[in-house]
């Protein structure tokens, strides 16, 4: 029973770093571009299919193509900065409604592109660690570790930064940020950029691990709403620790019930959290 426990403590803990890059990247684009983005997990999903193009099918090292799948989705996320957020900025429906329709234009182009069928990554590495009759493999290892690095390293731009604290003073109050003349444009594109690759990059660190479909992104939008309304819409802070709380209550309904059940315990912590404190966790504290 002990090591079932372990296992599952591990599995839950992989899962927590990656749905935390998922959500901090969303909450980065809410906090400073006010504009909610359905196609999150549609980047998640291009990201994926960045390994399973550069390293599956064009043998490229792992590492460049999880780059590549970083780079490139946030360069999609500069996209659809310019031509749809930015001129529907006073415009939030009008951006969440495009926001559809972007995600849609990705699943028809991955679809187009590989099919509808599950995409194979192989392992980059083989190899597994023994955690207290716990087994982890290197390639979860690997999410692990990189998931908590790019999160540091956020966390240090955030706040070490010029550009950092003006996207932390936007998040706050964009039209005071304005008056000190802090550029929204730059500042949104910056954000956009950012919480892209940080959904691209799960994706590409995940694929070895998940077999992406065009729609992978469904579950992975919902999913990072529990989590962003649970840790408090607009914090980072709550994002990541919404994110290992969601994990770990999803991954233990899951090993001793089924994932129907954790997926009804999922959306019920949520309205639980809201009931108690409508704002979410950490909602009430300083924003991105």
């Amino acid at each position: 029973m002990m090591d079932l426990l372990w296992q599952t403590a591990v599995n839950a803990t992989y899962a927590a770093s990656y749905m935390a890059l998922i959500a901090v990247g969303l909450v980065m684009i809410f906090g400073v571009m006010g504009v909610i983005n359905f196609a999150h997990g549609e980047l998640y999903m291009v990201g994926a299919y960045c390994v399973v193009f550069l390293y599956a099918q064009e043998n490229f090292p792992f590492l460049l193509a999880v780059a590549a799948g970083l780079v490139f989705v946030g360069m999609v996320g500069l996209v659809m900065e310019r031509t749809m957020f930015r001129p529907l900025r006073n415009n939030p429906l009008g951006g969440l409604i495009a926001s559809i329709g972007f995600l849609l234009i990705l699943q028809t182009l991955a679809v187009f592109g590989f099919g509808r069928r599950m995409g194979h990554v192989p392992p980059s590495t083989q190899g597994k660690l023994e955690i207290f009759g716990a087994i982890l493999t290197y390639q979860r290892l690997f999410v692990i570790v990189a998931a908590v690095l790019l999160l540091a390293a956020l966390w240090t731009f955030l706040r070490r930064s010029k550009f950092g604290r003006a996207l932390r003073a936007c998040a706050q109050d964009a039209e005071a940020a304005s008056l000190q003349g802090i550029s929204m444009n730059q500042t949104a594109r910056i954000a956009m950029f950012i919480g892209a690759a940080l959904a691209g990059v799960a994706g590409a660190l995940t694929a070895p691990l998940v077999s992406p479909t065009p729609y992978i992104g469904h579950s992975i939008i919902v999913t990072a709403f529990i989590i962003i309304i649970v840790g408090g819409v607009g914090s980072l802070e709550g994002a990541v620790i919404a994110a290992v709380l969601y994990a770990f209550v999803h991954t233990f309904v899951t090993t001793f019930f089924d994932g129907v059940i954790a997926n009804i315990v999922g959306l019920a912590l949520m309205l639980a959290v809201l009931v108690v404190r409508p704002t979410g966790l950490f909602g009430a504290k300083e924003r991105a």
